[in-house]
């Protein structure tokens, strides 16, 4: 898996850094073929901007994206919606009621 951190108009601390490592590796606990994950940390006006890239194999990428005024409440709430998202593409590929039509048997 390829992790990208960008951080745009801002330098982030190695506690946010770390923070935002961590947060990836528990992406893996879902079973996802996850090939990049891109990060970019963006400063404004008024707040910050999170956006979280994941590009997932057979599967199109999430791209979530989160502003608030303090940073590590973005990170976080960020963090928290690519969990829900990653857990719902991990139902859906686990739930057996979905089948393919590549499974299906032909009739003769």
């Amino acid at each position: 898996m390829n992790v990208h951190i960008h951080a745009k108009d801002l330098t982030l601390n190695d506690s946010t850094t770390a923070h935002l490592e961590n947060a990836i590796d528990t992406f893996s606990k879902f079973n996802l073929d996850i090939t990049t994950v891109n990060v970019t940390v963006t400063a404004e006006k008024k707040g910050v901007n999170v956006e979280f890239d994941i590009h997932i194999a057979h599967t199109s990428p999430v791209v979530i994206n989160q502003h608030d005024d303090v940073l590590d409440a973005a990170i976080d709430l960020a963090i928290d919606r690519v969990t829900k998202s990653l857990a719902r593409i991990h139902e859906k590929a686990v739930n057996h009621h979905n089948s393919s039509i590549k499974n299906l048997e032909t009739l003769d």
